[in-house]
């Protein structure tokens, strides 16, 4: 293990181990280990956001090389809002109690909240569904055009080889009318009640 990390890109997925990865690895063309760990609110509290499982870096890999390795090449450099996220980060960042699992793709190392600057929400969540080779859920969260083109955040998730068959759900995380709570509906929209 070299301090700068490797050269990772072209390892199969089943070579990746947390014992033996570093945080500086390349495991897709412009994504390192670290950034699929890399959470601001665990910083603040001290949360250790590292990988517990081989099957967790395994997800995150795969869905670097398939989701964020598009995403960068299609426009240019960003850094995902979240990717992986341990019990103790989903606890803080949910406001769960320790006895709380939680069962987010994040969780498992299968999803990433992203956003590109200028590139409005929902037309990122559309992007995605329509250029991205596979994936298991696109979410347009949040999205409210009364709040700026870039509000709210898009939630891409993709199984890993071996963890089933991605459904390919297109949904949205939206203010509902009626309660005014936040609700998953069908389709990619704007949240505006």
């Amino acid at each position: 293990m070299k301090d700068a990390g490797s050269d990772r890109c072209k390892d199969p997925l089943d070579s990746f181990q947390v014992a033996t990865a570093h945080p500086r690895d390349l495991v897709a063309p412009n994504f390192r280990v670290y950034e699929l760990t890399r959470s601001d609110l665990a910083i603040r509290q001290g949360i250790d956001n590292g990988f517990e499982t081989d099957a967790q870096l395994r997800a995150a890999v795969h869905l670097a090389r398939e989701v964020l390795q598009p995403l960068r090449d299609a426009f240019g450099s960003f850094t995902p809002n979240s990717v992986f996220r341990g019990q103790r980060l989903e606890r803080a960042l949910k406001r769960k109690p320790s006895s709380w699992i939680s069962t987010s793709q994040h969780a498992r190392g299968e999803a990433c909240d992203v956003e590109i600057a200028g590139m409005p929400t929902l037309e990122l969540a559309q992007w995605a569904t329509d250029k991205l080779k596979v994936f298991d859920q696109v979410i347009c969260e949040c999205y409210d055009p009364r709040q700026g083109a870039n509000s709210g955040w898009v939630h891409i998730s993709l199984k890993p080889p071996g963890a089933g068959t991605n459904r390919k759900a297109k949904l949205s995380y939206v203010r509902d009318p009626a309660s005014g709570l936040l609700v998953y509906v069908n389709g990619l929209t704007a949240s505006v009640a």
